[in-house]
């Protein structure tokens, strides 16, 4: 198959695709994060212009119908540009049931498209206090490394709680695929023993960096012609980047000089519009409403809420948040389907009519669908510089004049430092 661009992914929400993004980007592979699949001549002249493209979705909330829906279509596109890899970005947090966001049911689409190689999943990102060892991950929280199914957040997560930590287990709980594990201490000559995996899927572990390398080159290593079909999070992002460059050239080129040519407006009002319900939001928030900035909450009117964010803004305060409270009943992909056209109200309104360029988007689940309600095509890269692991500015890509080139910030819930919203406003 003649190969039209190095790498391709889709993410199963829209702020772990922005960290993809950073990923291939930071390793000098110039790309692209497209909201929705345009048609295929459209996506195969797209692609040409990057060496990696990705398409954010939005599976992560979705039941097993229609999540396969939603990623058989994208696969396949993909699958067609003939990359070396295509990647299903999953969150570093792994947190999928058999009813939402099943990563067993992507890992049966993957493989029915793809073919029967074993399919390697590498939760792990390091940068993010991820790791995998021995198969059980362990994710950073407050200074404090946990066992995935102790970490607070996520064992009480309001929509998929993590009762397992052991990848192998929680995976098997969702497919009937066979599933293996190579652990660190075969990772001296994981070249040779990679390519003589038996089972289905291998859950790989990573607890440095220099770990991620050599999965990155035990994987392309192994492959073939045709492309290679992967799970995982930002770290595996970051370990086919960097076995694709070679290694480099980390933190250079492409985002340096997309943020020289975009050029940054400093001290700008900053709109936020946010879903989430993580502790680590609610801090950002509170930060916000210390600096100054004005805090509204979503109702079951959010015209009345956008023209209060408008007035706001136009009478000169720093930030507006619109935020939904700390409310955990709105889970549902209905609720979330109705949260988002909320969110995209504002944003449009505000956008629309006031002078505001820059947009914040709290939430894994919630960004996919206002980017989507809001009818944007794509999101380069500009920036991730001084917002720390995970947090990215980005620069829209759309056919109306108000929402192109905004610069917008998507962030998962549990990312960004306390204080990120003036961070951003700052930049």
């Amino acid at each position: 198959m003649p190969l039209v661009v190095e790498a391709a992914f889709y993410g199963d929400d829209f702020t772990g695709s922005t960290d993809a993004l950073v990923q291939y980007e930071r390793l000098g592979l110039r790309s692209a994060l497209l909201v929705e699949l345009p048609a295929a001549e459209e996506l195969r002249t797209l692609a040409t212009r990057y060496d990696a493209i990705g398409v954010a979705g939005i599976a992560r909330s979705l039941g097993p119908a229609e999540q396969e829906a939603e990623i058989g279509p994208i696969l396949t596109a993909l699958r067609a540009l003939a990359p070396r890899v295509v990647q299903y970005k999953i969150c570093s947090t792994a947190d999928s049931s058999p009813g939402l966001g099943s990563l067993g049911r992507a890992l049966e689409v993957g493989r029915s498209l793809f073919g029967t190689a074993p399919i390697p999943v590498l939760a792990a990102q390091p940068e993010l206090g991820r790791y995998t060892v021995f198969g059980h991950h362990f994710a950073a929280e407050a200074g404090r490394i946990h066992r995935l199914d102790r970490q607070p957040t996520m064992a009480n997560h309001p929509a998929t709680p993590m009762n397992e930590s052991d990848l192998r287990l929680h995976l098997t709980s969702q497919t009937d695929l066979r599933i293996g594990s190579l652990d660190l201490t075969t990772y001296a000559d994981l070249a040779d023993r990679y390519p003589r995996v038996q089972e289905d899927v291998v859950v790989l572990d990573a607890l440095t960096d220099a770990d991620l390398h050599r999965v990155g080159s035990a994987i392309l290593a192994a492959g073939n012609d045709e492309p290679l079909f992967t799970m995982g999070s930002g770290g595996l992002s970051r370990a086919h980047a960097t076995a694709l460059t070679r290694g480099g050239p980390a933190g250079a080129g492409t985002e340096e000089a997309r943020a020289g040519e975009a050029g940054a407006r400093p001290g700008e009002q900053v709109l936020v519009v946010s879903g989430s319900q993580s502790a680590r939001t609610a801090e950002q928030i509170e930060r916000a409403i210390a600096a100054g900035w004005v805090s509204l909450r979503l109702d079951d009117d959010p015209s009345r809420v956008a023209a209060v964010a408008r007035q706001t803004l136009r009478a000169g305060v720093s930030g507006v948040v619109v935020h939904t409270g700390r409310a955990t009943d709105r889970a549902g992909t209905a609720a979330l389907a109705s949260l988002a056209g909320g969110l995209a109200t504002v944003v449009r309104t505000v956008a629309r009519s006031t002078g505001v360029r820059k947009v914040l988007v709290a939430g894994g689940d919630t960004s996919g669908r206002v980017l989507r309600e809001l009818g944007i095509t794509a999101v380069e890269l500009e920036s991730t510089d001084g917002f720390g692991p995970g947090t990215a500015v980005c620069r829209t890509i759309a056919g109306q004049e108000f929402l192109d080139g905004l610069q917008v910030v998507l962030k998962g819930g549990q990312v960004g430092s306390a204080d990120l919203f003036e961070a951003f406003r700052a930049y």
